[in-house]
């Protein structure tokens, strides 16, 4: 099953312009608050009515403005989870999930649904006297009891403590799988994109920045605003000095940086550039860092740090003429013995940098925004 998905909507002084594909998949929608992600629900669900576009579930279209087809939402063949659950409280669990079914065999369809999510003890309770877990499988039982191909889900796991959240993640991953869903989930929360996304649409102020695999977004943003966006700590602006064959350098903060030339676009000597390399990536060294052999090395001072238990955040004062973000797990910064040492030579590894074009939307200070890729 396949969603296409194009429209554009005005609400106030809201424009939302987007188009994206989804097959039988995870697709998170990821961004702030008020970027456009639940938004996006609405309209494919049948709630909000696009001023203008085409979207399809399953290559049928649902919607379409040229036509003026508009299937109302209990023809869509879709499930959808909203945050708050909305279970019916004075129903039991088994009433909540099969509210809507129709046609022979509903019996059937509703046993097979409560022992797929785990439910079949908890068939005559109502909602008050489930955990949250318990009653977000409920909610999900009962967006799949009208045979839906296509799943949405609006921040399902926000109100839960961290310990049900990854086992209900667990539990998407193993539907999508089992049932060959297309499932199409809005967060807000980084880590929890990142551990769910097969792929990932980054939304900001009602517009589509970035759609692709969930690791070019995150190792190869389109552009700053989407590396801000998805975490990226450390981003120089740059110059391009010399490009030659696949590398390029580029003076960056008084020092010169190698970096390999992006897909799909070249940047000219002389452009400016937006170089990115998340914390994780940079490498503390006992090095030289005037070493002509050794590229990419620049001299940090600790100016600040932060533990979480499992890694450290170090905040070095550097050579760049900007600070410098640096993620360490808490073995090597025992072994290394960074607590006993302040200055360090930083390695920005070529291969982990990435350059991206400047917009003139960043360079003026106006609200950034780019087209997307599908």
């Amino acid at each position: 099953m396949t969603l296409d998905f194009g429209a554009r909507t005005q609400l106030g002084d809201f424009s939302y312009d987007a188009r994206f594909e989804a097959g039988n998949e995870i697709v998170v929608l990821f961004g702030h608050s008020g970027a456009g992600k639940s938004l996006t629900l609405q309209l494919i669900a049948g709630l909000l009515r696009p001023a203008e576009g085409r979207i399809a579930i399953g290559g049928e279209a649902v919607f379409d403005s040229a036509t003026g087809l508009d299937l109302p939402p209990q023809q869509r063949r879709l499930g959808y989870v909203v945050q708050d659950l909305a279970l019916f409280p004075h129903m039991t669990v088994a009433e909540n999930v099969a509210f809507g079914m129709t046609g022979a065999g509903r019996e059937e369809r509703l046993g097979g649904l409560l022992d797929l999510m785990h439910l079949a003890e908890y068939r005559d309770r109502r909602p008050r006297s489930l955990s949250g877990g318990q009653q977000q499988r409920a909610a999900l039982a009962r967006a799949l009891a009208r045979d839906a191909n296509l799943l949405l889900l609006d921040e399902p796991f926000s109100a839960l403590d961290e310990s049900l959240r990854v086992e209900l993640r667990r539990e998407l991953i193993r539907l999508r799988s089992e049932l060959d869903l297309s499932v199409i989930f809005v967060t807000h929360d980084l880590r929890e994109a990142h551990l769910v996304a097969d792929r990932l649409a980054v939304f900001d102020a009602g517009r589509l920045l970035q759609f692709d695999g969930r690791e070019r977004v995150f190792r190869q943003p389109a552009n700053r605003r989407v590396a801000e966006l998805t975490g990226v700590s450390n981003i120089l602006r740059g110059r391009v000095a010399e490009a030659r064959d696949a590398t390029l350098t580029i003076e960056a903060g008084g020092s010169s940086l190698r970096a390999p030339v992006p897909n799909g676009w070249r940047p000219g000597e002389g452009e400016a550039v937006d170089v990115a390399i998340r914390a994780e990536r940079v490498n503390l060294r006992r090095l030289d860092p005037d070493d002509p052999e050794q590229p990419n090395l620049v001299r940090g001072t600790i100016r600040e740090e932060l533990g979480y238990g499992a890694t450290h955040t170090l905040r070095f004062e550097s050579a760049l003429g900007q600070p410098v973000e640096v993620e360490i797990a808490a073995r090597p910064y025992e072994v290394l013995g960074v607590a006993g040492q302040k200055s360090w030579t930083l390695e920005l590894p070529p291969e982990d940098l990435h350059v991206m074009p400047v917009s003139s939307e960043s360079e003026s200070g106006a609200p950034r925004a780019s087209a997307t890729t599908a």
